[in-house]
Formats: C-alpha cells, sequence, structure tokens
C-alpha cells in the first residue's frame, strides 16, 4: 500500500509525526508532499504536486488541512483522509475567542470546517465528543466521521530516568500553549493552595494565556512556581521525566468536553501518572484508575487530587501503570497507524 501524506503541516508535529510513523511501523509505504502552513504555500504546493507525478492510493491530508482540503480534492479523485483533528472555529472562535460569534472571520472558519469535511471521503477526529459536534454543527452524517486517538510520539516520550533533586519536593508539570482550554490559571491557583506542602509546580510553554498566568503568580507572591519557555523535545521530555505528576486541561470552554491533548498521551507514554478534567473525551478514553478525573475549574479539587499522589505512593504507581499500559494497548503509534490501514481499506 502507497499512501500520499499531503498539505500544508509541520510533519514533525505530535498528531502528524504519529500517525505517519504509525504508518511505517505498519509497512506502509508513505510518501510525504507537504508545505509550511500559508496561502502562497497553497500555490507553491499544486506546483509540486503536479511536477512530482506521485502514484499512490489514497491521501490523507495531514493536520492543519482545513485549507488544503480544497487544494487535494481538486488534484485527485482517489481516496481522500481527511485528519481534521479539530475545528477552526470552535478552536479561533468559540474557545480562544479571536473574533465575534456573529462576524465574517467566524462565518469564514465554519465554511472552512463544513467543506473541508464534505469534500473528504472519511474525517478523522480524536473522540467520539467531537464527531458528535462536528455532525450537529455542520450538518454532517456521523458515517463520514472515523474516531483515531492523538497519541505521542513514544521515541521522544519514552521511559526515561528521572534526575530529581533530593530536596523532598513533589514535583508536577505542565506544558503546552496556554490556550483557555487548558486553564493554566486554575494550576497557579492550586499552587496557592500547596505553597507550604512542599509541591513545586513547572509551567513549560508559551501562547494566548501565558502572560496573565505569570502575572498571577506574581501577584500572589508564589515561590512554589517555575516558569519556562517553549522547551526543544528533549529538554521537554527530561523535564516530564522529572516530574513526579503531569497536569491535563482544566479551562471551562467549549470545547473542554471535546478533547483530551497532546501532553496527556505524552505523560501516560512516559508511564507518569495523569491529572485532568472529568469530561466526556477523558472518560471516552481512560478506564478506571487509569488517571484522576477532576471537575473543570476547580482548583480546590486540583489541589487535593495532588495530595492524594504525593502522599499514597502506591496509588501514584498504580495510576502510572495503568495509565502506561493503556497508552500501549490503545494509543501508541503501532496500534494508531493499525486503525488507520483499517480506515484506508474500507475506501
Amino acid at each position: 500500500m502507497k499512501v500520499l501524506y499531503f498539505g500544508t503541516f509541520d510533519p514533525s508535529y505530535g498528531r502528524n509525526w504519529v500517525l505517519i510513523n504509525g504508518l511505517k511501523k505498519n509497512g506502509v509505504d508513505v510518501i510525504q508532499l507537504y508545505r509550511p502552513p500559508g496561502r502562497l504555500n497553497l500555490i507553491k504546493l499544486f506546483f509540486d504536486y503536479i511536477k512530482s507525478g506521485i502514484k499512490y492510493d489514497a491521501m490523507i491530508v495531514g493536520f492543519s488541512g482545513q485549507e488544503a482540503m480544497f487544494l487535494a480534492r481538486l488534484l485527485t479523485r482517489k481516496p481522500i483522509i481527511f485528519d481534521a483533528f479539530t475545528t477552526h472555529y470552535g478552536g479561533y472562535i468559540l474557545n480562544r475567542k479571536k473574533a465575534s460569534i456573529h462576524g465574517l472571520k467566524a462565518k469564514y472558519y465554519r465554511f472552512l470546517d463544513k467543506w473541508s469535511c464534505r469534500l473528504a471521503d472519511i474525517v478523522l477526529l480524536e473522540s467520539q465528543a467531537y464527531i458528535n459536534f462536528f455532525v450537529k454543527e455542520y450538518g454532517l452524517s456521523s458515517e463520514k466521521f472515523r474516531r483515531i486517538w492523538i497519541g505521542a510520539n513514544d521515541e521522544r516520550f519514552k521511559l526515561a530516568t528521572s534526575e530529581h533533586n533530593a530536596d523532598g519536593m513533589f514535583r508536577v508539570i505542565f506544558f503546552g500553549s496556554y490556550a483557555p482550554v487548558q486553564g493554566a490559571e486554575y494550576i497557579v491557583q492550586a499552587a496557592k493552595i500547596l505553597e507550604h506542602k512542599q509541591v513545586i509546580f513547572t509551567f513549560c510553554g508559551k501562547g494566548q494565556d501565558g502572560p496573565k498566568t505569570r502575572d498571577l503568580a506574581k501577584q500572589l507572591e508564589l515561590k512554589n512556581t517555575v516558569f519556562h519557555g517553549m522547551l526543544d523535545g528533549d529538554q521537554l521530555s527530561q523535564e516530564l521525566a522529572n516530574s513526579d505528576v503531569s497536569l491535563g486541561n482544566f479551562g471551562d470552554t467549549p470545547l473542554a468536553p471535546l478533547v483530551i491533548s497532546n501532553k496527556v498521551y505524552e505523560a501516560l507514554a512516559m508511564r507518569k501518572p495523569v491529572i485532568t478534567s472529568d469530561m466526556p473525551a477523558n472518560r471516552e478514553f481512560f478506564r478506571e484508575g487509569e488517571a484522576v478525573l477532576i471537575p473543570l475549574a476547580n482548583p480546590e479539587a486540583l489541589a487535593n487530587a495532588i495530595l492524594m499522589l504525593k502522599n499514597n505512593p502506591a496509588i501514584r504507581e498504580q495510576v502510572a501503570q495503568k495509565g502506561h499500559e493503556r497508552f500501549l494497548s490503545s494509543a501508541s503509534p503501532v496500534v494508531l497507524g493499525r486503525q488507520l490501514i483499517s480506515i484506508i481499506n474500507e475506501l
């Protein structure tokens, strides 16, 4: 089987890396033809494709691919699988509030979401909750969609030796883009509750809510928070290896019920216990004891969950092991690649 992975995407981004390498690990010949995101690059990609003369059995349009789907359908009558992964309208308008819900940008993003899916033969999303959102929001048929967990780069995020300092501190890590759905401010508030409990909170990344999260930590005069900017893959995986607990999403936004997030899978791949929100997408994936699920936007619940894991090493070890086993059985690149091959074979 020969698959063309096509579009304006970053092949090193977690979602793309997982699916590309998942296919390769299952013996699929994957040809990549891509440019970085941008309208001008779509034009360049058109000529790249025409000049390439590539032969393939099916095309996968990688994330982020709403704009590239229109070009893909123009270029080929071969089966197209579109990895929508997320919604432009939900992400930029409902979640990040980049423009008015009634404005032209909102209408444009809704158009891209709806018609990119309509042009594809099959659309991939990360949870059934997300599929339900697309079906209801855009009037699409549920038969067009397939669920593929996000997974993680298990060559970067793998079991590693911790480099703990001998200071007796319990280390909690948050990393991400500071999108509102991640709820970083609630993590800072939990740090305030635990400021005298020998718990250190490490924040890694940058993004929309990053400045206000740092400002809140300063206002609260916290001494148990450490802020890093964006780290490269090896630095981030080492920070995660040095942590006792990894945190997921806690923001109360319209997308909160739909997403699990990359960092959750990456922590599971490294056998770290995860605390995240008790939302439909997380309930889809996790079984009993594989993670600690708590209410959204609730720093007290988060602080209590952290203390519970800190004070109960046996429970912490059990959650870490069960979560890791769940990743290996359901969300590793090899497993997800096998599922994607079955989807391709449907076409």
